[in-house]
C-alpha cells in the first residue's frame, strides 16, 4: 500500500531542513524586530522615533527586493537564505555588544533597522522560490500549507516569546535571536538541492523580468493584484489598539489575544489543508475566500463583543490561509524555475505594500471617519474587489485544478 501524500511529505529531508530552518529563523527575526522596537521607545519615549524603525526596515527592503529576487534565479537559493540568516546573526551580535556595554543609542537602532530591512529582501523572495525544488509537484500545495503553518507559529510565537524574554533586559533577547538564526543558519547550509542558475548578466531587464512575465500572465496578475488590494482595503491590524481601548475595552491583553487571533485561524485551516489540499474549482475557492476575509472583516468592525470579535478575526486569518496557500502555489506551479526568484520578488513587494499602505490606509480614514466606519468600507471594498475579479480576470475565476 502507497504511503499517504502527507508521509511522502515527511520522507522529503530537505524540505523538513528548511522548514525548520524556516521556523527558527522566522521566530528570530519576529523576536529581533519587536525587541528593537520596544529598545527603541524605552530609550528616546518617542513615537516618532518608533515609526521610524518601521520604515528605517521597510524602505530597504523595498529597494532590495527585486536585485534579490534576481539573485536568487542566479545562485544558489539555500545559500541565499542561509547568508541572509547569518547576517541577521552578526546584527544580533551587535546588539548583544552595545547593550552590553552601555553603547546602544537611537542612531545605531535606526542603523540595525535598515541592515534588517535588507537581510529580509533576501530572506522573503528565496522562501517562496525554494520550496518547489525541494518536493515533487503533487505535494506542493501541501507543502506550502506546510510551511504557512511554520509561518504563523513563528509570528504567534515570536513576538511573544521575544516579550516575555524581554522582561529579563533586551540582551536575553538579542542573545537567544542570534542563537536561533545560528540553528536556521546551520540548516539551511544542509539543504541539497538541483541549482541551476540563470546565465544571463544583471541588466535592467533581467532584473524586472518578474514583472514583465506577471503582467503578460493575466492569471499571475490576477493572483498578485488580487492580495494587494484585498489586503489594502481589508486590512484591521493598524486599529486594533483604538478597539482594544476605546470599543472593547479589553487593554492591553486583550490587544496581544486580538493580534493573535488572525494568525490562529490562519494555523489551523494550513494544518487542515496540509491533510485536504484543494483539488477542483480553486479559482472560485480563491475568489470566495477573499469575499469571506472581507465579510469576516465587516463583523469584526461592527462588533461590540470581545469574543465575536475573537471569532471574527480568526474566520478573517482562516480565510487569508486558503487565499496564500493558493495564491502562492499557483505562483509557484505557474512560473519556470529560472524566473521563480525574480516573481516572487515581485510577489514581495506586493505583499509589503499592501501591508504598509493599507496600515496608512487605515489610519487615514479612521482620522476622517472613524474607526468603524474605516473597517467596514474597507471590508465591503474587499468584497467588491472579489466580485470585480471574476469579470477582470476570467482565466483566474474559472481556473479548475492547480496544476
Amino acid at each position: 500500500m502507497n504511503p499517504s501524500p502527507v508521509w511522502q511529505l515527511l520522507a522529503h529531508k530537505n524540505y523538513f531542513r528548511f522548514w525548520w530552518a524556516r521556523l527558527t529563523g522566522v521566530t528570530g527575526n519576529q523576536m529581533l524586530m519587536v525587541a528593537v522596537a520596544w529598545h527603541m521607545y524605552d530609550m528616546t519615549g518617542s513615537a516618532w522615533d518608533l515609526g521610524l524603525v518601521g520604515l528605517f526596515q521597510f524602505v530597504p527592503a523595498l529597494l532590495f527586493t527585486l536585485p534579490a529576487g534576481h539573485a536568487a534565479d542566479k545562485w544558489h537559493r539555500g545559500h541565499i537564505y542561509a547568508a541572509s540568516m547569518l547576517l541577521q546573526v552578526l546584527i544580533a551580535l551587535v546588539l548583544v555588544l552595545t547593550t552590553a556595554f552601555g553603547l546602544t543609542n537611537r542612531d545605531l537602532i535606526l542603523a540595525v533597522s535598515v541592515a534588517l530591512g535588507i537581510a529580509r529582501a533576501f530572506q522573503m523572495p528565496v522562501q517562496q522560490a525554494l520550496t518547489p525544488l525541494l518536493v515533487p509537484t503533487h505535494l506542493l500545495q501541501r507543502a506550502i500549507a506546510l510551511g504557512s503553518s511554520g509561518q504563523q507559529v513563528a509570528v504567534i510565537g515570536g513576538p511573544a516569546l521575544g516579550g516575555g524574554l524581554y522582561v529579563g533586559g533586551p540582551l536575553l533577547v538579542y542573545a537567544s535571536c542570534a542563537l536561533l538564526m545560528l540553528i536556521a543558519f546551520v540548516l539551511a547550509m544542509l539543504v541539497r538541492l538541483q541549482h541551476r542558475p540563470v546565465m544571463q548578466a544583471a541588466t535592467w531587464s533581467m532584473v524586472l523580468a518578474g514583472f514583465t512575465f506577471i503582467w503578460r500572465k493575466k492569471l499571475l496578475l490576477g493572483v498578485v493584484s488580487l492580495d494587494l488590494f484585498a489586503v489594502l482595503l481589508g486590512g484591521a491590524t493598524a486599529l486594533l489598539p483604538m478597539y482594544a481601548k476605546d470599543i472593547l475595552d479589553v487593554g492591553p491583553a486583550g490587544l496581544g489575544l486580538l493580534r493573535a487571533s488572525p494568525a490562529l485561524g490562519s494555523l489551523i485551516v494550513s494544518l487542515a489543508l496540509m491533510r485536504w489540499p484543494l483539488h477542483r474549482h480553486v479559482g472560485k475557492r480563491l475568489l470566495a475566500a477573499t469575499m469571506v476575509f472581507g465579510l469576516s472583516i465587516i463583523v469584526f468592525g461592527l462588533s461590540e463583543s470581545f469574543v465575536l470579535s475573537l471569532v471574527a478575526l480568526a474566520v478573517s486569518g482562516a480565510a487569508d490561509s486558503i487565499s496564500v496557500v493558493t495564491r502562492i502555489t499557483l505562483l509557484q506551479m505557474e512560473t519556470p524555475d529560472e524566473l521563480r526568484g525574480r516573481v516572487s520578488a515581485v510577489n514581495s513587494i506586493f505583499i509589503g505594500a499592501s501591508n504598509q499602505l493599507g496600515e496608512f490606509e487605515s489610519g487615514a480614514v479612521a482620522a476622517w471617519l472613524g474607526p468603524v466606519a474605516s473597517v467596514v468600507l474597507g471590508g465591503v471594498g474587499t468584497i467588491l474587489i472579489a466580485v470585480s475579479w471574476i469579470y477582470l480576470f476570467p482565466s483566474l475565476a474559472k481556473r479548475d485544478r492547480m496544476e
